[in-house]
This record gives structure tokens, C-alpha cells and sequence, in this order.
């Protein structure tokens, strides 16, 4: 069933055992929403063609080839920082001179950066620069290999050369050693380092199975509170907030204060259990999520995964799951949206601006990075909005800007794959792509 809505084309999937793999995408179980019309009759002269939006957006390039660019944060200025990371995965993750924060301004108002000004430590003093990045008292706090560090803004834009280090000690190495983090309006500091493994399983056996305990939610795979008002503070077990969530890379707070993440789902169940998944189940299982933050609250991994056909949480099969059991996992805190499965939301905001019109107000926009399936259908590489009120969904998600990837969706080959959003003072949406190092700057053009 295809429904009119507002510039986009949307369609319900009855049989949520399939997806479709074309202009239109699914969200397994619920109504999903596409881009349909190249947003090219409003005033947008620097318009970006390759990039879909709604009718009335504006999308342009507002920065390009600034390396592994990957979360961004906006100054009150409007000034935009970008944190990049040399992390191996591309060829752009050679460290540049001059360090890893990227400062970038327009001073001219036509939506493309005129300034780039590179600072904090360069390659050769040891500066391999991350993924989280964040503006608070008038200082930006940047993850630094395994610190979050504070830093003096400029004049001109560009940080101090020697920051201050606010927490040391992260965790690095395995699948996930990044940090995202946000901090709120009281200086509280959020900080989600990944799991190191898919499932805390032990993969010298055949098939592998979990660590029970798992020792790794110690240290990893959940939310860790600090103080950004305070410097020399050391990572450990006591800090621990929630737990449970393998990858949270896309954390932010609504206007109520509710600290929300997203969860990348795992991976490897028709590789490591074919007798238990098919290939298709493999590459539809299990969900990625949105989920709001709960001190003292448990999300699942690695005991769980969540089956949006099913619409629970099953046990993993490294803990004696077979796709249907559930046990332990009806304790788990429940997501807020599911999206299909291996999409990767590598960041998220709350869109708490002004200048979109009403629908946009409060919900959230989600970076998706995009699929890493070898033989299967390759998702994400979008943008996607999820509207939500209260602390529930509003609805369903739409797919709001895509075509990043342009003709091949798979990691090496795909053109661009999202990987920062961030909102500014004005209320423009930046999308930062770590794949090419391009910055998008998306508007809304009123008729």
C-alpha cells in the first residue's frame, strides 16, 4: 500500500519476512518512508543533485575531503568542528598535518565553508583523533585515543594547542574502539565505549559460545557517567550508568532531558548458527534500535538481541537461545524504534531547532553508516527521521536524505556513508560522511 505524505512516498509491508531492496526501504514490522522528489524547486543554486531530500530542503556541500570525518558538533557561531579519526578503515585515514579537529566556517552565508583551520595534536605528536565531539561551556571536549579532552576555543575559531584531560583510560582495541559521548546542561558526561567482541563469545570454539559472566561489561558496552566540570578523571568499573548496549555511537538528550542512544544489533547468526538462522534471517536479524538511557538500567547484550518480527528480545544462541526463546531477556529494557537489521546508526540527534517546519519538531534524526553484509542485501547509507513525542515514537520513520552511496551500497565501494549529524544554532542539519571526508549542510527553504 503506497500512501502520500508530505514529499515522501511511503508503503506498509504486510509480510515482514521480505524486504524491498529499491527506491523504497523497509522497516521490519512497521510503516516506513522514502525520500521521493529531489527537493530541486526551492531556491537551493548549490544544490548537492546526488542527494534526495523532501520537497522544500536544501542540501549542499558545505566541506570536502577533510579526512575520516566522523561526529560533529556546531559552536554558537556557526562555526562547525569535526572530529577525525585515523582508524585504518579507509585510505583518508592517514593522519593530516596540523591535527585531527577540524574547525570549518562560512563567512560569506552561502552554505560552503570558506575557512578550514586544523588543530589539537598532529600525527607526530600523537594525535589519531575519534569520534566523539561535544560543545560545553564554551569549550570543546573532543575524544582523544582513549581521552575525552577539553579545549580552549580561539578567536579564530581553532582550539588550543594543549588541551586538558577531563577522563583517561578508555578502553581501545577490538570491534568498537571509539567514544561517543554528550554532555548535558549541568556538565554531565555520557561516555559509550563498545563492546569488543559481537556477542562476549568465545570464538575458539565451534560453535561459540558466550562468557558467562561476560567480563567485558566491566569496562565496555554500556553508558559511563563523569563530570565535564572536572579534569584527571580516570575511567573504571564505578562509573558505570546503564549497561547492556553493544554500540552506542548516536547518543543525545530531548528537551525534557532524556538521555537517548542507538544500538547497533550484532551480527554473525546464520555464519556462526546455520542450523538455528537461514541466510535470510541472517541478514534480517536482529534489529538496530533507539533506546532511552535509564541509570541502573540493562539493554540486553550480550545475553539478547531484539527480533523486530517477534517484537521482543530472544536470547542469543551463545547463551542457549534458538531464535524463540526468551528467558533472561524479558527483564531487558524495550527500544523506543527498531530499524532493519545491520543499517549501523552511527549518530543521532534530537531535533530541538526552529527553522523545519512542525513535523520535524522533537524527533530524531539518525545517521545510518550502512551495511556490512558480504553476500546479502546492503541497507542504511541514509539519513532517516524518527518522530517522537513524550518519550515514545510518533510514527513511523522516514527516510529523509539518501543517495550518499550513489550506485554501490557495500563499505569499500559506496561513494559516501554517513557517519555525524549534528544541528546548528540556526537550526541547519550537518551530515558528515567518513568515508571521503565530505560535510552536507541541509536547510529548509521556505516557499
Amino acid at each position: 500500500m503506497r500512501l502520500a505524505r508530505g514529499g515522501y512516498t511511503c508503503f506498509r509491508q504486510q509480510a515482514v519476512e521480505s524486504f524491498c531492496l529499491g527506491t523504497f526501504v523497509l522497516c521490519v514490522g512497521v510503516l516506513a518512508c522514502s525520500a521521493s522528489t529531489l527537493a530541486k524547486d526551492a531556491p537551493c543554486p548549490r544544490r548537492d543533485p546526488e542527494i534526495i531530500v523532501p520537497e522544500g530542503f536544501c542540501v549542499t556541500i558545505f566541506a570536502d575531503h577533510i579526512g575520516h570525518a566522523r561526529h560533529l558538533v556546531v559552536g554558537p557561531d556557526n562555526t562547525v568542528y569535526v572530529n577525525t579519526w585515523s582508524g585504518g578503515y579507509y585510505d583518508n585515514d592517514r593522519p593530516s598535518n596540523g591535527g585531527f579537529v577540524v574547525a570549518l566556517k562560512d563567512r560569506d552565508g552561502d552554505g560552503v565553508a570558506d575557512v578550514t583551520t586544523r588543530s589539537g595534536p598532529s600525527a607526530s605528536q600523537g594525535g589519531h583523533g575519534g569520534t566523539g565531539i561535544a560543545f560545553y561551556d564554551q569549550k570543546l571536549f573532543v575524544e582523544e585515543n582513549d581521552k575525552i579532552v577539553r579545549y580552549e576555543i580561539m578567536p579564530n575559531g581553532s582550539v588550543t594547542g594543549r588541551g586538558e584531560n577531563v577522563v583517561d583510560g578508555l578502553p581501545l582495541g577490538g570491534a568498537h574502539p571509539v567514544h561517543p559521548f554528550a554532555i548535558d546542561h549541568d556538565g554531565r558526561l555520557f561516555i559509550a565505549p563498545g563492546s569488543a567482541t559481537d556477542a562476549c563469545e568465545d570464538l575458539d570454539q565451534n560453535p561459540p559460545r558466550g562468557e558467562s559472566p561476560c567480563q567485558e561489561l566491566a569496562t565496555r558496552a554500556g553508558i559511563w557517567l563523569y563530570d565535564a566540570n572536572r579534569t584527571e578523571q580516570h575511567f573504571s568499573p564505578n562509573e558505570r550508568y546503564a549497561t547492556g548496549c553493544r554500540n552506542a555511537e548516536g547518543l543525545d538528550f530531548d528537551k525534557s532531558g532524556r538521555l537517548y542512544a542507538t544500538q547497533h544489533g550484532r551480527g554473525h547468526l546464520h555464519e556462526n548458527w546455520p542450523e538455528l538462522y537461514d541466510e535470510q534471517q541472517g541478514f534480517r536479524l536482529p534489529a538496530d534500535e533507539l533506546t532511552i538511557i535509564r541509570h541502573g538500567a540493562s539493554y540486553g547484550w550480550p545475553l539478547c538481541y531484539f527480533d523486530a518480527a517477534q517484537h521482543k528480545r530472544v536470547l542469543a544462541p551463545e547463551y542457549g537461545g534458538d531464535g524463540k526463546k526468551v528467558g533472561p531477556c524479558a527483564r531487558e529494557e524495550m527500544p523506543v524504534a527498531v530499524f532493519p537489521a545491520h543499517w549501523a546508526p552511527n549518530d543521532m540527534k534530537i531535533y530541538k531547532g526552529s527553522a523545519f517546519p512542525e513535523t520535524y519538531q522533537s524527533g530524531a534524526f539518525i545517521a545510518f553508516h550502512g551495511s556490512f553484509n558480504p553476500a546479502g542485501p546492503h541497507g542504511g547509507y541514509n539519513v532517516v527521521f524518527q518522530p517522537l513525542k513524550n518519550g515514545a515514537t510518533a510514527g513511523p520513520f522516514l527516510v529523509f536524505a539518501e543517495g550518499f552511496a550513489r550506485a554501490a551500497k557495500e563499505p569499500e565501494r559506496a561513494a559516501h556513508r554517513p557517519s555525524g549529524i549534528a544541528v546548528g544554532p540556526d537550526g541547519a542539519l550537518y551530515v558528515a560522511d567518513d568515508k571521503a571526508g565530505r560535510v552536507w549542510r541541509v536547510t529548509f527553504e521556505k516557499p
